[in-house]
Parts: C-alpha cells; sequence; structure tokens
C-alpha cells in the first residue's frame, strides 16, 4: 500500500493538476456543461492510453535505441526540473490564455493540446518512462500501473470540478497552488538525476 500511494502521489504531481485545469478552464470557456464532460472524458482517456504504451515500452525503447535507464534520469529529471520552473516562475496565467480550441479551427481539444502536450508533456513522458522501466517484478508493474490510472482519474475528478475549483480559489490561488506544484516537481526531479548520477558513476 505504501508503494501505491508513494507512486500515485508522484504521478498525481506530474500530471501538475492546477495547470491542467485552468488550461482546462481556458480551452472551454464557450462549451456547454455536456460538451465539456465529453471533452474530459475523451482527454483523460486518451492520456491513461498513451501514459500505458510509455509505461510497459520504455525498457524497450531504451535498448532500440541503446541508451542506458540511468543517463534517461538525468535527461528526464532535467526537462522535468525546466518544466518545473516554468510552473514556480510563470504560474498558469502566462499559459492559459495562448492555446487555440475547436472555436479556433484547431483539433479536438481533448487530445490536443489538453491530452498532449497539457497533461502528457515531454517531461511528463520522460518522467513514465523512467518510473516504467525502474518497475522490475508484476506486482511492483501492476502497483504503478494501478497508480498511474488512479492519479489520472483523480485529475478527471477534479476537472469535473473546474469551474467550482475556479469559484473558490481564483486565478490567484490556482496560480499559487501550480507554483507549489512546480516545487515539488523539482524536488522530484533533483531525486531523478541524482540517482541517474550515482547509479552511472557506480557511487
Amino acid at each position: 500500500m505504501h508503494l501505491f500511494f508513494s507512486t500515485l502521489m508522484q504521478f498525481f504531481f506530474l500530471f501538475a493538476p492546477f495547470f491542467v485545469v485552468s488550461m482546462f478552464l481556458a480551452l472551454t470557456r464557450n462549451e456547454s456543461r455536456q460538451q465539456k464532460r465529453k471533452t474530459i472524458n475523451r482527454a483523460v482517456l486518451s492520456a491513461i492510453l498513451i501514459s500505458l504504451v510509455l509505461f510497459f515500452f520504455g525498457t524497450t525503447l531504451f535498448e532500440i535505441l541503446g541508451i542506458t535507464l540511468d543517463s534517461f534520469r538525468i535527461g528526464a529529471g532535467c526537462l522535468l526540473f525546466l518544466s518545473a520552473v516554468s510552473l514556480v516562475t510563470d504560474g498558469v496565467r502566462n499559459h492559459a490564455t495562448d492555446v487555440p480550441g475547436e472555436e479556433d479551427g484547431g483539433d479536438d481539444i481533448s487530445v490536443v493540446p489538453l491530452a498532449i502536450p497539457t497533461i502528457i508533456g515531454p517531461a511528463t513522458i520522460g518522467a513514465i518512462l523512467v518510473y516504467g522501466a525502474e518497475l522490475k517484478t508484476p506486482l511492483e508493474m501492476a502497483i504503478g500501473v494501478s497508480a498511474l490510472i488512479s492519479a489520472l482519474i483523480v485529475l478527471g475528478a477534479l476537472l469535473y470540478i473546474s469551474s467550482q475549483i475556479e469559484k473558490i480559489l481564483g486565478t490567484t490561488g490556482l496560480n499559487i497552488l501550480s507554483k507549489m506544484t512546480g516545487l515539488i516537481l523539482s524536488a522530484m526531479a533533483a531525486q531523478i538525476v541524482f540517482s541517474g548520477i550515482k547509479n552511472f558513476l557506480g557511487l
């Protein structure tokens, strides 16, 4: 149970939930409640499918490309740290108003840009690949998958109540929570990088 909850929390903050909420609110401002629900369902389902592919085929990808897990840890950790810095310095306001939605003739916003790259961004992809490769036994893999799916379901639940969250917290509150998420992500990034360096050097 400890592994499940710790992995669940890591994935939850990895998806930067309050940034995702702010993006969703901006992208669906002119949609009806029913349209918003359909968008949430498609976005979460797309994110789950993409995450599972990354989770299970990370090791195979490393072997094909000739990349060691530790070198990928260092690269993914650095990328995750840059994403964390962006959340801390910019918050949610600088990102949420610049992404076109369906009303601008773009793609289905549930997949692009909501599922990719808002929920599953470059740094998230790297981190999921690393987590999937680190879990070795079938039990650990099952726990990891359960935690991953649970984190995305919780994120979906937050999107369902995003309007209420906006009314309670406002833009300022969402920015504060987003910056706190960035701080947690920076610590996770440091842990991934240091683990990669330690194992790479054989310390």
